[in-house]
This record gives C-alpha cells, sequence and structure tokens, in this order.
C-alpha cells in the first residue's frame, strides 16, 4: 500500500507562484511513475504534468512552459512548481501513483494505482 499526501496548496494573485508538494509513503518502488491532476467544479479531473522513475516527463498543452514537475527519489516526494498562474488554474491539484510505469505516456487518470486527497489551488484576478 502507498499514501500519497499533497501539500502547498493556497490562494494566489493572478501571476503569481506556488510549489506544491506530494510525499509518497509504503510501498514505493524507484520504477513508479507520479502525477498531477486537477480537477475545477463542474469539469472533469484532467491531467497536468507525469514523471516517471527514470524522468521521463510529459505535460498538458496547458501548462507547457508555466509548470515544472520534479521529483525527489531519496524523500518519495514529487513536487510541482506553477509559475504565471492563472484563473482557470483554479482547481483541487491531486497527486497519484502509478507502480512499473515503462513510459509516461501511459500514465492516465483512469489507471493510477494511489491518489492523494488533494489540494486546493484558487488564483484570483
Amino acid at each position: 500500500q502507498v499514501q500519497l499526501a499533497e501539500s502547498g496548496g493556497g490562494l494566489v494573485q493572478a501571476g503569481g507562484s506556488l510549489r506544491l508538494s506530494c510525499a509518497a509513503s509504503g510501498r514505493v518502488f524507484s520504477s513508479s511513475g507520479m502525477a498531477w491532476f486537477r480537477q475545477a467544479p463542474g469539469k472533469e479531473r484532467e491531467f497536468v504534468a507525469a514523471i516517471t522513475g527514470g524522468d521521463e516527463l510529459r505535460y498538458a498543452d496547458f501548462v507547457v512552459g508555466r509548470f515544472t514537475i520534479s521529483r525527489d527519489n531519496a524523500k518519495n516526494t514529487v513536487y510541482l512548481q506553477m509559475n504565471s498562474l492563472k484563473p482557470e488554474d483554479t482547481a483541487v491539484y491531486y497527486c497519484a501513483l502509478k507502480e512499473r510505469v515503462l513510459r509516461v505516456g501511459t500514465i492516465s487518470a483512469y489507471n493510477m494505482d494511489y491518489w492523494g486527497k488533494g489540494t486546493q489551488v484558487t488564483v484570483s484576478s
């Protein structure tokens, strides 16, 4: 079993920055893929960014150039640095883990093995 705990959400003005963290505990394999998803009110959960154990990266088009995902394997922690935030980035952000990921392209909201409870990000205009 794996437990995921997100932190770092909050209220920020448009153009500002936030850094989300997700600490994983339990049986975390170095081959696990970790990802961030988000869900705004009335909308479906959507993919934001992902990183594999081999540091292969993938981003949603709407965050390219603004968000950066990274991981610290020694701490079993994944980060999401969010810059140039926009009001439309307002959502609950979820961390998720998929065990034994070979390719980052296989990560999606429909096949993650574990989910965190989410952290609220609110961007004011």
